[in-house]
């Protein structure tokens, strides 16, 4: 496919770069300018329950920061992956772009993010997506699509908005400017990658592919990392 300017290198660096993170925001920079795909952003998260029990789930990363050393998504506090991760603080995700033939996978613990981050996010969220959180109790069983539809008019005549399902066109310019706050049960975290993996596509199978671990030392907001080692790894 053709390239835009900017497009890193196809194949990882003979000498591997000391902090992978960089590294991902970097690509997820570039797939985001391509538009590769709808959702450039789109990670696949994977959780256990308290039994050892995997799910995954496709989830929005909304931001790498290297300099903390985290990866930021938002979800419903309640949900399955909620529940599981309250149980079992752990999660693998992984980042793919079949297009461009590049993935990133992370491996590490979760914690909450501050409620100033899930408030801040949250604000910056479209009105209809607002009313949704609110409506939705996220993984609990529902009678029908119908019911749900009355919880979300339920919702918007509660906080005096339109239903989000009666509003046409851009969301920006229908937002009634009502201010909707961010309910208890919705919120941000944070993975802290103890394992990075960078995969490249090459050719006859022969892909590029380097992985990074480091020790975690627990904080009050989070985690610290320590220095990463890097090993190159056969495909």
């Amino acid at each position: 496919m053709p390239q835009p300017q900017g497009h890193p290198p196809d194949e990882l660096p003979d000498e591997l770069p000391d902090e992978p993170l960089a590294l991902a925001v970097e690509w997820l920079a570039w797939a985001t300018r391509a538009r590769l795909q709808p959702n450039p952003n789109a990670m696949v998260l994977a959780t256990a329950d308290a039994r050892g029990r995997p799910s995954a789930r496709v989830v929005l990363c909304k931001d790498i920061q290297p300099q903390i050393g985290c990866v930021t998504f938002f979800s419903n506090y309640g949900s399955r992956k909620g529940a599981e991760l309250s149980a079992n603080p752990y999660a693998a995700a992984v980042m793919h772009w079949d297009s461009w033939r590049r993935q990133i996978r992370l491996e590490g613990p979760v914690t909450r993010s501050s409620d100033a981050e899930s408030d801040a996010y949250f604000a910056a969220r479209p009105w209809q997506s607002r009313i949704g959180a609110w409506a939705s109790d996220q993984s609990a069983p529902i009678g029908s699509r119908a019911l749900l539809e009355q919880a979300i008019e339920r919702t918007a005549r509660r906080f005096g908005v339109p239903s989000p399902s009666d509003v046409q066109g851009d969301a920006a310019a229908a937002d009634p400017g009502v201010p909707i706050p961010r309910p208890p049960h919705w919120g941000g975290y944070h993975l802290w990658p103890e394992t990075v993996e960078l995969w490249v596509e090459g050719t006859a199978r022969l892909h590029d592919r380097a992985r990074w671990t480091r020790p975690l030392e627990r904080q009050a907001a989070g985690f610290r990392g320590g220095h990463w080692l890097a090993t190159r790894l056969q495909p």
